[in-house]
């Protein structure tokens, strides 16, 4: 069996990159029987791009890259919008295509794509017009071509239903945490680089879906007086709170400072509108931090019992749930670490490889 696998999003550094980076690097470590073709397509970033592709393929014989210089937007134009140009021209023939989360290109091949989340289309006020447009285009391919829907969460696969998609297409894989507990000195270290002198909460996330303000006034209703900071990892970008008041937007943060981070809070509060999957919720467990997330979307699904759920349009209900995540943390904890034992990249990979076994086989 021949894959190709578009590894386009690779080079952005976010939740789809450490995806698809991910599943790559587990199926390649698992499976030397198929071959698998790395593709993917930029323009300012290619040699980025092809940097951090052949870095992943060196050291497999059965893998071989192939990158283009086809910015996003093009990408867009030519796949989502005309739906011309067979990826074949570009990847050679193969019996099956992994497609990502930006651009659907006709293929005479079986396809196969992963869907993380729905938010340009049930939160499309939260988007940009551009991306919403595109991932519109992108669906209605993907519903008429595609012959397995990858999912991260049983709540993103309901929502791809109520769309009009076929249920028996649709397969839900979980993905895993990216973090992993840091080190004391570690902790030391990055409080130190940031000048965190308190204990603090930890919010990851910006996005206005993160429900930042809501949570901030969660935050102050909780606090009663207690020497405890809520520190913000992202810019402050459009938001009427300024760092006072106990809270403080970090701006950018990079991976390697995200797990000492959180390692060094007393809580994870995560109380977004609408996740895919919910990933830092697992990266808390894996951290031993406790978690006050929401009762809506997948965030119930990914919490698996272990995190401290509220109403994420009620500010009342978001501050007791700080309270009495702080009240037990060591309960917390220990249920948080039973539920993140069962998730894995390794689990991730066997399960797509599952899938493409599946389609090839039809």
């Amino acid at each position: 069996m021949r894959v190709a696998i578009d590894l386009s999003p690779i080079i952005y550094g976010t939740g789809v990159s450490k995806y698809r980076e991910n599943l790559v690097k587990n199926l390649l470590k698992m499976d030397s029987e198929n071959e698998y073709v790395l593709y993917g397509g930029s323009f300012r970033q290619i040699q980025n791009l092809k940097f951090k592709i052949q870095n992943i393929v060196q050291n497999y014989n059965n893998a071989k890259s192939i990158v283009y210089p086809i910015p996003p937007r093009l990408a867009n134009i030519i796949w989502n919008k005309l739906h011309i140009l067979p990826i074949e021209k570009l990847v050679g023939q193969v019996d099956l295509i992994h497609t990502s989360d930006w651009a659907e290109p006709p293929s005479s091949s079986k396809k196969i794509t992963t869907i993380h989340d729905l938010v340009p289309i049930v939160l499309p006020r939260f988007t940009p017009k551009i991306i919403v447009d595109t991932h519109k285009e992108r669906l209605k391919w993907v519903q008429r071509e595609s012959l397995k829907i990858i999912v991260p969460s049983n709540a993103t696969k309901e929502d791809l239903i109520k769309l009009g998609f076929e249920e028996n297409k649709i397969a839900v894989i979980y993905e895993a945490p990216n973090l992993s507990k840091a080190s004391a000195a570690e902790v030391k270290v990055v409080r130190q680089k940031y000048s965190i002198r308190e204990d603090y909460i930890i919010m990851i996330g910006t996005n206005p879906r993160k429900n930042i303000e809501r949570a901030i006034n969660g935050y102050h209703l909780s606090k009663h007086g207690k020497n405890l900071k809520l520190i913000i990892v992202g810019e402050n970008k459009g938001l009427k709170i300024k760092d006072e008041r106990g809270v403080r937007f970090l701006g950018y943060v990079p991976d390697a400072d995200l797990s000492p981070l959180l390692t060094g809070a007393s809580l994870l509060l995560f109380p977004s509108l609408y996740e895919g999957f919910g990933i830092p919720i697992l990266e808390a467990y894996t951290c031993n931090v406790p978690v006050v997330t929401s009762n809506i979307s997948c965030m119930p699904e990914a919490a698996g019992g272990a995190s401290i759920l509220v109403d994420p349009y009620d500010v009342n209900a978001i501050a007791d749930g700080i309270k009495e995540a702080l009240s037990k943390p060591k309960t917390l904890i220990t249920k948080g670490l039973k539920v993140v034992a069962n998730y894995s990249w390794q689990k991730n990979a066997e399960e797509t490889l599952g899938v493409y076994k599946e389609v090839y086989e039809k």
